[in-house]
């Protein structure tokens, strides 16, 4: 797909409005528990990670040490994760053997050279150590319910994202073998009035992507809906564990 630059406008919005309100998290939070095995001393590799905002929730759920790769200094200007280091998943600065499990949030997508990435996994995680992949993957995207109103962001989804079998074969190849794979939900947002009160198209992707008559048509549905639905919004997304 085409590499989406994490500028100072979308480095500030994705720092304002992206991420799910920790109290939707429940599922993932359980889902986390259930393969990670977090434990005193555990160090975990959060890369990719933007503004540090899941580096923080490790850190408060588990008081394990984490430490955070990203590449955009636009993101790392406005981290505040615990431990944040310039790299890049594919040339990670750290020692071989030296983790206990690493964190790919949203993240697979952006990875020019995947391959590498998953080499470079494999060399800095202990034997036996998890990969925890939190991503919508092609096929899978109208589970978000904010690109359900812009049907030209799936099909960019659809025609440019990995498919979870593709992310499979691919860590295979570096000699991880799959652990689990399974659908988590969260609680995205309490009603749609709040998504749309709180959209930055900088924050998205797909959305920035797309061609900006898309995309206002699309806001158009968004607003139409938001008028009347009061339910919160509860997405999907994928959880693929490799070891």
């Amino acid at each position: 797909m085409r590499r989406m630059r994490y500028d100072e406008p979308a480095a500030a919005a994705f720092r304002a409005g992206r991420h799910v309100p920790a109290d939707g998290l429940a599922q993932w939070r359980a889902a986390v528990d259930r393969h990670l095995a977090p434990r005193p001393g555990m160090t975990l590799l959060d890369v990719g990670a933007g503004t540090g905002w899941w580096a923080q929730l490790f850190a408060a759920w588990y008081g394990v040490r984490v430490v955070a790769i990203e590449p955009s200094v636009a993101m790392r200007a406005r981290a505040q994760a615990p431990q944040l280091v310039a790299g890049r998943a594919d040339a990670l600065p750290l020692a071989a053997g030296s983790l206990d499990a690493a964190w790919l949030s949203t993240v697979v997508h952006h990875l020019a050279d995947l391959p590498a990435a998953a080499a470079e996994l494999r060399r800095v995680l202990r034997p036996g150590a998890p990969v925890l992949l939190r991503s919508v993957f092609a096929g899978r995207a109208d589970q978000i319910t904010l690109l359900r109103f812009f049907p030209e962001a799936i099909r960019l989804v659809d025609d440019t994202y990995p498919q979870a079998a593709t992310v499979r074969a691919v860590f295979a190849a570096a000699g991880f073998t799959v652990a689990a794979g399974e659908a988590v939900a969260q609680v995205s947002a309490p009603s749609l009035a709040a998504v749309l009160d709180g959209l930055d198209r900088d924050a998205h992707t797909p959305l920035r992507l797309i061609d900006d008559d898309a995309y206002a048509a699309g806001l158009t549905r968004l607003r139409a809906a938001a008028a009347t639905a009061t339910r919160p919004v509860i997405d999907t997304m994928d959880l693929l564990v490799l070891r």
